[in-house]
């Protein structure tokens, strides 16, 4: 039994928080931040359920089904709204979704692991799986902190799987490295620490090495990816991913620049846009690749099926 996406969503926040916004009150500029994250606006507001709702309901409309269709909810946050019981919980229930629902926590890979998850979900016999990813990560960063401030915001986006056939996922891969969580991590109670250098390299090191084993599981290069989708960190990393990877920018989809680092949210979000924006067409093979606190990376080739 295979699988392939057959819907999409996204949510934001209504309020716009603009690098001018923290010129007021931080030692930045617009010109810093832009020039060292890619970054100049970003969304505030919300909870993870209420955006992770949203965005599950957009992506349900769009496969064309009813909330009642769909037998798991797999919600990748790094954001939970309660300690207990898992977000997913609430989400199901304002969804009106029927079956099973859970959380996972993998960071900013998150959203990755989850749809290599609900693919395996549905090799176990579930039929119709809403893969969500939403983080509030306003929430938990020091907004006098400049280094990390600018970075980090809220978002969630959506996809649905449905079995089928013909399985799309044609290569995937998964790790995590424990010995790097010191360089990015939030305490209970606490706030984002970041090691900013120490990341960046690790990260592009992290999305190459993870990228080119799905590459290579599925048998193909960068040259045949039509859209590569990368976790929505920071530009420069992508940049220096993409160039190792042989893949322009010009078949990337980068939403960063108006949505900031949403974790979980950052992958679906920039495929909606890219998938609403015209940018996919069916059998195009389409790469996801990220890195998380962990560290965590993760990366699935998939060709798209949606017209």
């Amino acid at each position: 039994m295979g699988a392939r996406i057959t819907g999409f969503g996204a949510a934001l926040p209504e309020r716009i928080v603009t690098n001018a916004d923290f010129e007021q009150y931080l030692d930045t500029s617009d010109e810093w931040i832009a020039s060292r994250t890619g970054i100049r606006e970003r969304r505030f507001g919300g909870t993870t359920t209420s955006l992770a709702v949203e965005a599950g309901r957009n992506a349900i409309a769009s496969a064309g089904l009813a909330p009642a269709d769909i037998d798991f909810v797999v919600l990748s946050t790094t954001t939970p709204d309660q300690t207990v019981p898992a977000t997913s919980a609430e989400v199901t229930y304002q969804l009106g979704t029927s079956g099973a629902g859970m959380d996972i926590n993998a960071a900013c890979a998150g959203y990755v692991y989850a749809l290599v998850t609900a693919r395996g979900l549905i090799e176990m016999g579930f039929h119709r799986i809403l893969v969500i990813g939403a983080d509030t990560l306003s929430k938990i960063t020091d907004q006098n902190d400049r280094s990390t401030a600018v970075l980090f915001a809220d978002g969630a986006g959506a996809v649905v799987l449905e079995a089928s056939d013909d399985d799309t996922f044609l290569g995937w891969d998964l790790g995590v490295d424990g010995s790097a969580r010191p360089i990015l991590y939030c305490d209970h109670g606490g706030y984002m620490y970041m090691e900013g250098q120490e990341v960046f390299k690790r990260a592009v090191r992290a999305m190459l090495d993870s990228a080119q084993r799905a590459l290579k599981q599925a048998g193909v290069s960068g040259d045949d990816v039509a859209l590569l989708v990368p976790h929505q960190a920071n530009l420069r990393i992508i940049q220096a991913a993409n160039d190792r990877l042989g893949i322009p920018m010009t078949r990337t989809a980068i939403v960063l620049d108006k949505t900031g680092n949403t974790s979980s949210g950052s992958i679906p979000l920039a495929l909606a846009d890219a998938a609403a924006a015209g940018r996919l067409s069916r059998g195009d093979l389409v790469l996801f690749t990220g890195f998380g606190a962990g560290m965590t990376w993760a990366s699935a080739l998939v060709r798209w099926e949606l017209s």
